[in-house]
């Protein structure tokens, strides 16, 4: 048995992979608070993580009807790019600043002029610094909280804080690593010349984890952490990874071909590359994989937190969000949405707010709201699938993972903006799969075993044939008039080129 658990934004999702039989015999969910503030802030509790693993946990093993000492390794998925600066008893000096928040835009734009600008940070890092990274949050917590960032003693990303409470130690791999604003992705290094600029009063060589391989255990559950969980007393711990690279390793997307597009809080779009992939804009991140290699990837901010804000303002369930959404026509009747509420990363614009365009009164409707800010979130989705390029153009199929990705009519309003077939893989959540199948491959490999992850992947990891959608003809070709459209609004108000 495997335990696979993805600390995410709204939720911490636990599930359990028996490997011998290829078949996931439990599962668990617990949320979380999110703090939100003016200014773009965004932040949770640790404790909070901790409380839901707790739970989740405990609902997976009863679900599977297992002893939990019969689990042999630990893999944690957690949200990219979060802030958990930890004192030198372990403990934060600040609560955990999340990847969405947009409180340190002037931060990230202040660093990126100190690096020379978008080369400047291209050439150092092989990517663009954006606010939802790392490195602006300690900026900004140097600034507006100088006692506690003289207290820092240890920088950790999510999953990294994670693994230390199972563990005690204090590392991580540098798929989760590359998302900093720190590291390096094309050497798999920290910049220590960048983490400079960001904390000058800070010994990298002390403060950053000790980066680890993706295939390498973190260590042994803590025998307090065993007692509590009811854990044998020798559990590996693998060294996990970011969401994102813990999806596509969920998703098999492990080789050049596939896509993976996740319609959670955000939505986020990749492909497996064999080398780094540079852009020129710096709108792709040049993310290390955690399975060997690249993940080029597109982040854009608004997915279900924006449908979410629609559907409750008119008090709907998801089911009759669902129907809504059906219920209106191909564009929504003039209606166009531009999402924005938490700002946006791509294209680069974190001071945005949302609009919605096209209203008159014969089309507000809240049919045309539902499906016109739905349409809009996967047009944000298509935009990053085109700065892709040839990965994306050249990729057979998309799998799609993430709450979204539930809702039949959402998946074939992708198929129809993307024009390509999409498919959801049978456990859609993909991030939590994935820790777990590199759970396996990281005891096997500490077993001497050769057990490789393409392998794993091939065995664990099924597609729902039900949820298979293929474009529809003439949807297809309304949809690229009206993102057309949607790209010229991008010109007209924010100066986007169309």
């Amino acid at each position: 048995m495997y335990l696979g658990v993805d600390c995410g934004t709204q939720s911490t999702k636990v599930v359990i992979v028996d490997a011998e039989r290829a078949t996931i015999v439990g599962e668990g969910s617990r949320p979380h608070r999110l703090v939100e503030g003016d200014g773009g802030r965004r932040e949770q509790s640790v404790d909070d993580w901790l409380d839901a693993l707790r739970g989740a946990f405990a609902e997976a093993v009863a679900a599977a009807g297992i002893d939990p000492g019969s689990i042999r390794a630990i893999g944690v998925s957690g949200q990219q790019h979060g802030m958990v600066a930890l004192d030198a008893e372990g403990e934060p000096v600040y609560p955990a600043k999340l990847w969405c928040d947009t409180e340190t835009a002037l931060h990230n734009e202040s660093l990126i002029e100190t690096l020379g600008g978008p080369q400047g940070c291209i050439d150092k890092l092989g990517l663009l610094l954006q606010t939802g990274y790392t490195a602006s949050k300690v900026a900004w917590l140097r600034e507006c909280h100088p006692e506690a960032y003289r207290r820092i003693d240890t920088l950790l990303l999510p999953h990294d804080y994670l693994n230390f409470w199972l563990t005690g130690q204090r590392v991580t791999e540098c798929g989760d690593a590359s998302g900093t604003g720190y590291f390096d992705t094309r050497a798999r290094r920290w910049h220590h010349e960048v983490f400079a600029a960001v904390a000058p009063e800070l010994d990298p060589h002390h403060v950053l984890p000790r980066l680890i391989d993706s295939r390498e255990p973190v260590g042994r559950v803590r025998p307090a952490v065993a007692r509590e969980l009811g854990l044998a007393d020798d559990v590996l711990v693998a060294s996990g990874g970011g969401d994102n690279m813990m999806a596509a390793i969920g998703t098999g997307n492990i080789a050049p071909g596939l896509v993976t597009l996740s319609l959670g809080t955000s939505g986020t779009v990749c492909a497996y590359a064999e080398a780094p992939v540079i852009d020129a804009d710096g709108m792709v991140a040049n993310f290390c994989a955690s399975s060997g290699g690249w993940l080029p990837l597109v982040c854009t901010m608004n997915v279900t937190s924006a449908t979410t804000r629609v559907r409750e303002l008119f008090g709907l369930d998801v089911a009759a969000f669902g129907e809504r959404v059906a219920a209106a026509p191909v564009g929504a009747d003039g209606v166009m949405v531009m999402p924005f509420f938490n700002g946006e990363r791509v294209p680069a614009l974190p001071h945005a707010t949302a609009s919605f365009v096209g209203l008159t009164s014969l089309n507000t409707s809240v049919d045309n709201l539902c499906r016109a800010v739905v349409e809009g979130a996967t047009f944000g989705m298509r935009y990053g699938l085109e700065l892709l390029g040839p990965l994306a153009a050249d990729a057979s199929q998309v799998r799609l993972v993430g709450g979204g990705a539930k809702s039949p009519v959402w998946r074939q309003i992708v198929a129809d903006v993307l024009d390509v077939e999409v498919v959801c893989p049978t456990i859609t959540e993909a991030a939590a799969l994935g820790a777990a199948i590199q759970a396996a491959w990281c005891e096997s490999a500490e077993r001497g075993d050769q057990a490789s992850l393409a392998a794993l992947c091939e065995r664990l990891v099924s597609l729902d044939e039900q949820t298979r959608t293929r474009p529809r003809s003439e949807p297809r070709t309304r949809y690229d008039a009206l993102y057309r459209r949607y790209r010229q609004a991008l010109a007209e108000r924010y100066a986007i080129a169309p």
